[in-house]
């Protein structure tokens, strides 16, 4: 998806860092051919971080709650900053006990002195706070970093408007810093990013794209393409049968936890973007299903089950994940496609006339595209954008 041009990016995590804030940009950088390395201070290539979820339930201050096992793929003594083009730093409360450590604050200033990218978002601040970088700097972050920002000598910067997490869309540049309120604008953060290492995007068209989904969709099989078709210029909406737009889902977490299964979580909100009745086929280029366990409750709803239909008779493209194909064999959309899939839906891609790719973890068979799960989605993205005539080329 990229050019010849190789790219990398560098995420610094540690524990409870926000789950989002480090899957979005580590699934989707890949998916468009940049190389991430993730490293902890403490952790050596393999081992893993716990996540959080950080969502409104309610209450006056943001829950927390426990999301997936973050897995390490460098090490970090052996970061050299000159290999790398950015530097990520996902919120969450780890930022706290990486703010005094003087390693993790050399890396943030050789990447400053380098004027490299740097994303910032959430509770991340602090660490350029810590490393003196926020001089002359305009920043935003969560609304209760505003007197560190300022006591650092930096300009706090707020997006007017917002009255839920769902109306934060922005991303500020200063420079090479980039700073978020946090996930909720991961689409502009990574069009921000994406600017900021010499990327070009190429279309051969507008596309709108339409996600189906409901409650305790897979919550990285939703977010991760989600975002990440919109930072590319798609128009992203998400529709249920059963709620009005503004209303929200819950997702799901599935991780790999030891037991025989994956184990279930409650994940983020999402939140619907147009009204079931005012979707038409002809206003989209493409459906995906996420997986999780809304499928499951889609294949009993009759409309859910015609749309797909409709998607596939005006030869659209239609993308299915994990549990996803669930829905898409009750539709009659597999039928002599090959299909990736994981253990779980082989049963129901085979009764539905598809053919596996046990092999594969993505597969792309006409304007079918199915991968088995969210560990595959940088290659789900890619296919997907490559159906739909997406690309990035970095100068």
């Amino acid at each position: 998806m990229g050019s010849v041009v190789e790219k990398s990016a560098l995420i610094i995590c540690g524990d409870y860092m926000e789950d989002f804030e480090v899957m979005v940009p580590f699934q989707v950088l890949q998916a468009f051919g940049v190389r991430v390395d993730c490293v902890s201070p403490t952790k050596l290539p393999g081992q893993k971080c716990f996540t959080a979820i950080h969502v409104s339930l309610g209450f006056e201050h943001y829950s927390e709650l426990p999301g997936h096992s973050f897995t390490l793929n460098s090490n970090f003594n052996e970061v050299e900053v000159g290999c790398y083009d950015a530097l990520v730093i996902p919120g969450g409360r780890f930022t706290e006990l990486f703010s005094v450590d003087d390693r993790v604050l050399s890396i943030v200033k050789a990447f400053a002195e380098a004027g490299k990218p740097i994303v910032t978002t959430c509770h991340s601040q602090l660490i350029l706070a810590a490393a003196g970088l926020l001089k002359g700097k305009k920043c935003t972050a969560f609304a209760s970093m505003k007197p560190v920002i300022e006591l650092a000598g930096g300009i706090w910067w707020e997006q007017p408007g917002i009255t839920s997490p769902f109306d934060i869309t922005a991303c500020l540049k200063d420079g090479n810093i980039l700073s978020s309120i946090g996930w909720p604008a991961h689409a502009e953060i990574l069009k921000t990013l994406f600017e900021s290492m010499g990327a070009r995007i190429h279309t051969t068209k507008a596309n709108s794209v339409l996600f189906l989904c409901g409650d305790y969709v897979e919550d990285y099989e939703f977010n991760v393409p989600f975002r990440a078709l919109q930072a590319v210029g798609c128009k992203v909406d998400a529709v249920t049968p059963s709620k009005k737009k503004g209303e929200t889902c819950v997702t799901a977490i599935h991780d790999d936890e030891g037991a025989q299964a994956f184990s279930e979580k409650r994940g983020h909100n999402l939140v619907i973007t147009a009204n079931w009745g005012d979707v038409s086929v002809y206003d989209y280029d493409c459906l995906v299903v996420p997986g999780g366990r809304s499928p499951e409750l889609l294949v009993m709803n009759d409309k859910a089950v015609t749309l797909v239909k409709e998607f596939a008779e005006k030869n659209r493209v239609i993308a299915g994940v994990g549990q996803g194909q669930w829905l898409l064999a009750a539709a009659g959309v597999l039928k002599g496609k090959r299909c990736a899939c994981g253990d779980g839906m082989k049963v129901m891609v085979k009764i539905g006339g598809g053919e596996l790719e046990e092999s594969k973890g993505c597969v792309s068979d006409g304007k079918l595209v199915t991968a088995v799960g969210w560990p595959a989605l940088p290659s789900f993205i890619s296919h997907l954008s490559k159906l739909l005539g997406l690309s990035l080329s970095f100068e």
